[in-house]
């Protein structure tokens, strides 16, 4: 069989959105389906959906939405997903070359993006995206957190520092009904915050909020969200910022109305958002936090900030330092630790300025961990259409095993327990049959072993 004569063979390396939108693209393109293609979406954890199991709120149902759509690409019968394979150490990059004409890495970014400030080693210092991958029961993560503090900080003026301040402010019978497993419920539930402070070094115009995350903090009963006046500010490059944009004018606009609403009754916590305070040292004593030191900045005209010189030491005992996220070094692939990303044009890989066959990208790890979930659908389109023209232009990758079920032989041969679409169904009827024995739509399984029984029992009794 000639390589055009049967369908084209893409393995994906991440099955979250970026990853599943990637598959629909190629499904989607008139001319590679022309030929056929046959996907296999490859993901280190037993389950898919990648940043939306393990990166959303889980009281962001809404979001949580999006695996809907998901669904209907992974039910094309084109799409295999391979789950509870982790690459470099259960597949390697020659395995891949070996079976598929061409390799898309998706795998996003889950750890956090360095702050170069003294104190972020002591204890009591924490990256937001442990925190996140806690509370959404990441496997490979502690079953348990610290949540001794009364007074904690939120570095930060992104969703994601939204997210953690708002957990942390919750408390935990009003996450109860989400899918928390039990294990996050039990350790929200005994969590001693009763401030909670967010610090961003410029202003509300700055904010890198959606408005929608920020009027959800006012939802809670037992929020109070606190603005000072005096850091409601902007200069020229402010104004320009909120003309050009309907969200930063939507930002700065309810930014100015927590500033002056009336204090909420019976409100238990209290979540403070300071504007005009950079961080500059995490303070300690015997090892642990007791504060943060911020330097008070201005407004330079531009939309920039400067320091005064002016500093404010806040007592606290705890400080999540929610900066970026930070994609992970593949091995075998080149990697730009600067920026977080695998060098590429427009998608394709690039090493030493050349493009390596066969190898794309795609999502966070392709652009940087910047952006909403939907704008991956058009680092997707990018990254097919250079590969449908590589396809084109017959300067893919020659794999010398194709075959659909050759990869599979191989998977079996070397005893990996893999999970597949079928074993999400199955996944996915056992996490909600646990969440309905409790009056919740699910519950989430955090342990690795009870998510493979539950998709794979053959194949989990067999490991």
């Amino acid at each position: 069989m000639s390589e055009n004569s049967r369908p084209l063979r893409v393995a994906i390396v991440g099955a979250g959105p970026a990853g599943i939108y990637c598959a629909d693209a190629l499904m989607k393109s008139e001319t590679a389906a022309a030929r056929g293609v046959s996907i296999d979406l490859y993901e280190r954890m037993p389950a898919p959906f990648g940043l939306i199991r393990y990166g959303v709120a889980p009281d962001h149902p809404r979001i949580k939405g999006i695996i809907t759509a998901l669904h209907k690409v992974l039910d094309k019968p084109q799409v295999r997903l391979l789950g509870n394979i982790d690459y470099g150490t259960d597949i390697t990059l020659a395995d891949l070359k070996n079976h598929y004409d061409a390799v898309v890495f998706s795998t996003g970014a889950t750890d956090d993006r360095a702050l170069q400030i003294p104190g972020v080693d002591l204890d009591g210092s924490y990256g937001a995206a442990e925190f996140v991958a806690w509370y959404d029961g990441h496997p490979d993560f502690p079953r348990t957190w610290p949540l001794e503090a009364e007074k904690v900080a939120v570095i930060g003026v992104g969703n994601v520092a939204l997210d953690v301040a708002r957990v942390l402010a919750k408390t935990g019978d009003e996450l109860l009904p989400t899918e928390i497993p039990d294990n996050v419920y039990q350790g929200l539930k005994n969590n001693k915050a009763v401030e909670v402070h967010v610090f961003g070094r410029r202003g509300p115009a700055q904010a890198k909020f959606t408005p929608l995350e920020l009027k959800e903090l006012d939802h809670s009963p037992n929020i109070e969200v606190v603005v000072n006046p005096e850091d409601i500010e902007y200069d020229e490059g402010s104004a320009v910022a909120r003309r050009t944009s309907k969200i930063t004018d939507q930002v700065a606009s309810i930014i100015e109305n927590y500033a002056i609403h009336e204090p909420k009754q019976n409100a238990i916590h209290k979540l403070f958002l300071h504007f005009f305070e950079s961080p500059v040292e995490i303070l300690g004593e015997d090892g642990k936090v007791v504060g943060l030191r911020t330097e008070r900045t201005e407004l330079d005209g531009t939309g920039n900030v400067r320091g005064t010189g002016r500093h404010t030491d806040w007592e606290l005992g705890a400080v999540y330092r929610a900066v970026g996220y930070l994609s992970d070094n593949l091995p075998e692939i080149p990697f730009d630790s600067a920026a977080g990303v695998i060098p590429n044009e427009a998608g394709r890989v690039f090493d030493e300025g050349a493009h390596v066959t066969g190898l794309y990208t795609t999502g966070w790890i392709k652009r940087g961990p910047v952006g909403l979930i939907g704008h991956t659908k058009g680092d997707a389109n990018e990254t097919v259409e250079c590969l449908v023209e590589d396809m084109v232009n017959d300067t893919l990758n020659r794999p010398a095993e194709p075959g659909e079920e050759a990869i599979l032989a191989l998977l079996e041969e070397r005893k990996i327990p893999y999970t597949t679409w079928d074993g999400w169904y199955r996944l996915d009827e056992y996490e909600r049959g646990l969440g309905e024995a409790e009056g919740r739509a699910r519950k989430k399984v955090v342990e690795r072993e009870e998510m493979l029984a539950a998709s794979e029992p053959d194949r989990a009794a067999k490991g």
